[in-house]
């Protein structure tokens, strides 16, 4: 029976999303199998090896460009990794000029809980998260995460004035989950467009692990 491999194209997504990816990927091998995670830094080839090697598997990396890596993982037995453990997945090795421990960056998380911002008139609130949506792209120091709720989940969907400019702060690396229980209680799962659907364990994590958390 051939052996099961999955690919991951991770080049472009900042630390630790190659990680966190690869071990879900793992986890669906279910058996014996290899996951092949591409990666455009050296950073991330040692914490996907770290990772791998962890996990008692076999981590074999090749260079196939001037800044693109594959990382190859093979393990030999179903790996029990939960959703949670691949989420809170961090990165040992630092990417170069990141503080150390001591004084480690804020970490900022922005979460969104409805299409308007303020209360009064929902026709100027709209108006105004979408201006907030649009400034978080334009500031110095991108945050960490958004996180959209309730009423906010409709805001990563199609037809959402915010859409793009939730697709640019991704594309910047910034976490974009939206709750998947708020997605299904308002019918529009199918319309999700930009980020990853994610549970009240994650959303609790990335909440209570924050420096900061900014509620427009």
């Amino acid at each position: 029976m051939a052996e099961t491999v999955l690919t991951i194209d991770a080049r472009g997504e900042a630390c630790p999303i190659p990680v966190v990816r690869t071990l879900k990927a793992l986890a669906a091998l279910a058996g014996p199998g290899s996951v092949e995670t591409l990666v455009d830094n050296e950073i991330a080839v040692q914490n996907l090896t770290r990772m791998g090697e962890g996990k008692g598997c076999a981590v074999a990396s090749e260079r196939l460009g001037e800044k693109e890596w594959r990382v190859t993982v093979t393990t030999s037995v179903a790996l029990g990794v939960s959703d949670a453990e691949a989420e809170s997945a961090t990165c040992e090795v630092p990417a170069p000029g990141t503080p150390s421990a001591a004084a480690s960056p804020r970490r900022v998380v922005v979460a969104i809980t409805s299409e308007c911002m303020g209360t009064g008139d929902d026709v100027l609130g709209k108006k105004l998260m979408g201006s907030f949506v649009y400034s978080l792209t334009q500031l110095d120091e991108l945050p960490a995460c958004v996180l959209l709720y309730n009423g906010g989940a409709r805001l990563s969907c199609e037809g959402s004035a915010a859409l793009e400019d939730l697709r640019g702060l991704a594309a910047s690396g910034v976490e974009v989950l939206t709750c998947g229980t708020c997605l299904d209680h308002y019918g529009i799962a199918d319309t999700l467009a930009v980020g990853e659907v994610t549970n009240m364990y994650v959303i609790a994590q990335r909440l209570t692990g924050a420096s900061l958390v900014v509620r427009p």
